[in-house]
């Protein structure tokens, strides 16, 4: 049976857990590496609420978001998503997300300083492959 479009973005989503967040900070784009968790087509990923990504929200919640393609493997598909962040205060999707590799920069799930940020698409491009015509969801 063929995948769906978005089954393949989820099958992404599941692989590929590192990509790049941008935000807008004074007018400008701002990107940085974060590690992404998703239910669905929603993604989350964790940050402490003195990072400057968390006020870059507050004054503007859309961001972008690339996630995939990996040269060294088989995975040359990827995503562009333009998204809208909020603040995810469900402690119990904050003890779902939280990981050890977190631990440089956020305690515990129960750190008071631990931001989950959701990450909802409005725009998600799926790309097969470098330079392929993306289909969009």
């Amino acid at each position: 049976m063929a995948q769906t479009l978005k089954d393949k973005i989820t099958e992404l989503f599941s692989h590929h857990k590192i990509g790049t967040l941008a935000t807008i900070r004074d007018n400008k784009p701002y990107s940085r590496f974060m590690m992404f968790d998703h239910d669905d087509l929603t993604l989350y990923t964790a940050t402490n609420e003195h990072a400057h990504k968390a006020e870059d929200i507050a004054q503007n919640p859309h961001v972008h978001i690339l996630l995939g393609y990996d040269r060294d493997s088989d995975h040359e598909h990827y995503v562009e998503i333009e998204a809208e962040a909020s603040v995810e205060d469900s402690q119990e999707l904050k003890a779902k997300f939280w990981k050890e590799e977190l631990k440089h920069w956020i305690a515990s799930p129960d750190d008071p300083e631990y931001l989950l940020l959701k990450l909802t698409p409005k725009t998600i491009l799926y790309y097969s492959k470098p330079g392929s015509e993306p289909q969009e969801l």
